[in-house]
């Protein structure tokens, strides 16, 4: 198979046709397989515990590992994409997370679980999602918004059967035996990236004034024709380590748009909590008497729930008359998130939780659907890439911490009720500091332009009232794109 694809300038485009949806069901499969598989860990937290005598704090350090390092290697695997492609990328993360979860099955310390399962997995989830999802906006330019909708029910999917078969296959042969059964599973993710082959030509659209290598750019990132001599010879004499920083985290954007700036503060002091539920629902079933199968039955609600909940929400929202206010409706979620919490508190009756499942599956899939979505609208789509890079990193940064914190906080406690309090707290005060600042941005907006004060550019200043759409026929996909998901 050719590195061109066989597209020539007179041959028909590959785009939204064709072997397009194959690269679409690959990237269904790839979801379940890297996003998917982190809402099983919770079903081992009992088991690990027992075999390594350790507290809820160290347990709870191995899947925050695993999801940190899954967000917050955007910046290394774009370069890893550019350098040698998408297909190369998803492969390569796809042999990193079946070798991790085969190393985990051998582990004789909670310490080398962080290592095997935590890092190395976790980053070769990372590799094989975030290439993954770029070739997909490659494949898809017309049916671009429809194809991320159908990809993220893949999410969904893993969040439905992992933790079922994780409880059947702990119950029949203990959960060493699992995680290597586990790593050949993962091993499918090569399979996903085979079928994603280069594609040949790319749609034909105008490039910025002074970016002449853009283009040239592209074709290496989907061909992986970019050898490392090239690299030298392009980057020697002009990179500093200040450009690298500003290109793949754009600290220069941070400062000058107030929107961005308020939204990644926003979302990355919710991270402290949201991933909260997901690591301690589990644990906190079983410590009130519920059965091992039935608890684990409850992460399987949730993802049951986001296959239909997540795609219409995402098509919806990106209907024209939400233009502008996605980040009111995210806020929403946000909240909604928050205050299912204190369902939990309530009570733990197997009954109760269940309808704290659904509730929390609704208020995710919001969540989920607009992440990037509202992140787009307050950042220009050719610095979206960059923006993105600062927002995974430090979204990764709370995701890790979060869990072991309050793992503490049980421990010393030894109440499970402060999971849900501590969850409930970051994500309703994030909700009320993002719909509160967009709000005083707006107004401050309205009140410049009534004043007719003049701003040299003024979305360097605020969020954007009228968002770019990346869906637009004649938008191409960012030159390098990590996007995750939740």
């Amino acid at each position: 198979m050719s590195q061109g694809g066989g597209a020539g300038h007179g041959a028909a485009k590959p785009q939204d046709r064709g072997w397009a949806w194959m690269v679409l069901l690959a990237a269904v499969v790839l979801q379940g397989l890297t996003l998917g598989f982190s809402s099983c860990i919770g079903v081992f937290f009992t088991d690990l515990q027992d075999e390594f005598q350790a507290s809820n704090s160290e347990t709870s350090w191995f899947p925050s590992i695993m999801v940190a390092v899954l967000h917050g290697g955007g910046p290394l695997c774009s370069i890893l994409v550019k350098q040698f492609g998408c297909r190369f990328a998803v492969m390569l993360g796809g042999l990193l997370s079946g070798l991790g979860m085969v190393s985990s099955s051998f582990c004789q310390s909670i310490i080398q679980l962080y290592l095997t399962a935590g890092l190395i997995t976790g980053l070769g989830s990372c590799f094989s999602f975030q290439a993954g999802v770029t070739a997909l906006g490659y494949y898809f330019v017309r049916w671009r918004t429809l194809a991320n909708a159908m990809a993220s029910t893949g999410v969904s999917l893993g969040f439905t059967l992992w933790p079922l078969l994780s409880q059947y296959l702990l119950h029949e042969m203990g959960w060493r035996n699992t995680f290597l059964i586990f790593g050949g599973i993962l091993l499918n993710c090569c399979v996903c990236g085979a079928i994603m082959r280069p594609i040949g030509s790319l749609p034909q659209t105008p490039k910025p004034r002074g970016d002449p290598g853009s283009r040239a750019e592209e074709e290496q990132l989907l061909n992986g024709a970019s050898p490392l001599r090239s690299m030298l010879q392009q980057h020697t004499t002009r990179t500093t380590c200040f450009q690298v920083l500003q290109k793949y985290l754009a600290f220069d954007i941070f400062c000058q748009n107030k929107g961005y700036q308020v939204y990644t503060i926003g979302v990355t002091w919710m991270m402290m909590g949201f991933a909260l539920p997901h690591v301690y629902l589990v644990p906190y079933a079983i410590h009130n008497g519920v059965e091992e199968h039935r608890a684990a039955l409850l992460i399987s609600v949730i993802g049951f729930i986001n296959i239909f909940i997540r795609p219409l929400t995402g098509l919806l929202s990106g209907h024209r008359v939400f233009t502008g206010r996605r980040i009111y409706l995210f806020s929403l979620a946000v909240l909604l998130c928050g205050l299912s919490n204190f369902i939990c508190i309530i009570s733990a009756k197997f009954s109760v939780l269940i309808l704290y499942c659904v509730i929390l599956s609704i208020a995710m899939s919001g969540v989920g659907a607009l992440l990037f979505q509202v992140l787009m609208d307050v950042v220009e789509m050719d610095r979206f890439s960059s923006a993105l890079g600062l927002f995974t990193v430090l979204e990764s940064i709370t995701l890790l911490i979060g869990p072991p914190l309050t793992g503490l906080l049980v421990d010393i406690t030894s109440d499970f009720h402060y999971v849900f309090y501590t969850s409930s707290f970051f994500l309703i005060s994030a909700a009320l500091f993002m719909g509160l600042s967009f709000c005083a941005l707006e107004k401050k907006a309205r009140l410049r332009e009534a004043s007719k004060v003049p701003l040299d550019n003024p979305s360097r200043y605020q969020h954007s009232e009228t968002p770019t759409d990346p869906q637009a026929d004649s938008q191409p996909p960012p030159a390098v794109v990590y996007i995750t998901s939740i």
